[in-house]
């Protein structure tokens, strides 16, 4: 059998698995030899916190993928490369050590890893050496699903048509399993090293501790498998966080742990057979490829509004404006659910869908707050952070972004506590300082009344806070901080 390159290299990034895996499949057709790496890229690790959940999950996926490659090769001596190192640098340094032809990975689409490819891919072209790049975290990317004047979609309803449309018919396009296993080659004797370690990587030494959710492939297929016992409730309960609605699975799309083709085609499927869960998270996920298409057709949204109007706005600025933001990191906003949810995300790294809406919208058109600097925080503390979603979702909140909720829409926190966690269950789970409070008075402790505060053992201004704001005022001071991007006859 002749082949294309005689030894090549895959690149894993955030495809962290063996199954429909493109870059890997395209790896062992087109070469006869197949290296496996993993960079730990310092110029994305090094300005993280040193206790980061993400890393962690990293870590103990690649555990699993390093033993995955040599049981699939029967070959104790393969393996994953795993480096501690700059990409841009380690990958055609390797490259030429391991004298490859070819190297192989996933698109991404974020303007910093698309700046990093192309500095990798000259690197290499200097060695003669080839960058392959395929599509694989998203179902359909860039400019694959258009409008019928050749425009990128700006209007989520409409792109969804014809999104599904795409889908209709012949089976969501999967890559098969690669049969050449036997192509995986012996790690040089210097990489012949188990996946290092947090203390190796400059990272506290702490296990993956988000409950119910577990690193690596298997642990998605589980996680998988116990969503689809209630995928057919799934429009049903999906918004209220404190029971068990959601797939879960954001942090392993995020890390390509799962694929996300493997989900659209179940999804559709059970969509087909009739379920309204199954409709309605399908919908979820098309939104994801949404944010993606987005993300890559309009790159100025990294930093400004998609609408630019809306970066008129005058933010709350100052020292007010930071004692505002500090409360609401840390839960101290005195709103009950949003202080809830950022309990949620800091413990965690989680934070349920319909509280990142709460949540965010708080912050913006409550505390006037630049919508940018939510963004960074989530940005940091969501273990299923992707630019793309989180940029979206939090243009969304704030209005400024494409098909987002109208400037005049505003949550209030307490008939979304009210409407979402009626007994007070979520509420009370992450502020336990408020157990004994009924369901009248929980969700808005300051309208309760003394004698019942005095029951429940809670004194405001010490056990918790008093609102940070008051929400009609909020409200009408949005609505004319917002003025300036109103449509005027």
């Amino acid at each position: 059998m002749t082949f294309e390159f005689s030894t090549g290299l895959v690149w894993f990034r955030r495809d962290l698995r063996l199954q429909d895996n493109p870059a890997l499949a395209q790896a062992l057709q087109r070469c006869a030899a197949v290296h496996c790496v993993f960079i730990f890229d310092r110029e994305i690790l090094d300005p993280l916190p040193r206790r980061d959940r993400r890393v962690a999950f990293i870590q103990q996926s690649l555990v699993e993928l390093d033993a995955q490659l040599r049981a699939a090769s029967q070959q104790a001596q393969t393996g994953l490369i795993v480096m501690h190192a700059a990409s841009r640098q380690a990958i055609p340094a390797l490259a030429h050590e391991l004298g490859v032809q070819a190297v192989f990975a996933a698109h991404d689409y974020e303007p910093v890893s698309l700046a990093r490819d192309c500095g990798v891919t000259a690197a290499l072209q200097a060695h003669c050496i080839g960058f392959f790049t395929c599509k694989d975290h998203v179902v359909f990317e860039r400019q694959e699903v258009l409008t019928q004047t050749g425009k990128p979609y700006s209007v989520f309803t409409p792109y969804l048509r014809a999104w599904s449309a795409r889908l209709e018919g012949p089976a969501v396009p999967t890559t098969p399993l690669p049969s050449r296993w036997h192509a995986l080659a012996k790690r040089p004797e210097r990489f012949a090293q188990p996946v290092p370690d947090l203390p190796t990587l400059g990272f506290e030494s702490f296990q993956w501790d988000v409950p119910g959710i577990v690193p690596g492939t298997s642990g998605a297929q589980t996680m998988l498998s116990s969503f689809w016992e209630r995928i057919d409730r799934y429009d049903e309960t999906r918004n209220f966080p404190a029971v068990k609605g959601p797939s879960y699975l954001g942090v392993h799309l995020r890390f390509g742990t799962v694929s996300i083709r493997q989900l659209v085609a179940l999804a559709l499927q059970r969509r087909v057979q009739g379920s309204s869960g199954a409709s309605i998270w399908f919908n979820e996920l098309a939104w994801r490829d949404f944010y993606f298409q987005i993300l890559a057709n309009f790159p100025h949204v990294v930093g400004a509004a998609f609408k630019p109007e809306y970066d008129q706005i005058q933010w709350v600025s100052g020292a007010l404006a930071d004692r505002r933001f500090l409360a609401w990191c840390e839960g101290r906003t005195g709103y009950p659910l949003v202080d809830a949810a950022m309990a949620q995300l800091n413990q965690s790294g989680y934070m349920h869908n319909r509280l990142r809406m709460v949540a965010g919208s708080f912050l913006v058109k409550h505390l006037g707050i630049d919508w940018r600097w939510g963004e960074r925080y989530f940005a940091e503390k969501l273990n299923d952070f992707d630019l793309a979603s989180n940029n979206g979702g939090w243009q969304w909140v704030s209005s400024s972004g494409c098909d987002a909720q109208p400037y005049f829409r505003i949550f209030n926190p307490v008939s979304q506590s009210e409407k979402f966690d009626a007994q007070g269950i979520f509420i009370r789970r992450y502020l336990p300082q408020l157990k004994a409070l009924d369901v009248r008075s929980i969700h808005a402790p300051w309208q309760a009344k003394p004698v019942d505060l005095a029951a429940a053992n809670v004194a405001l201004g010490r056990d918790y806070p008093h609102p940070i704001v008051d929400h009609a005022q909020a409200r009408t001071e949005t609505l004319e901080r917002y003025a300036v991007v109103k449509k005027r006859p």
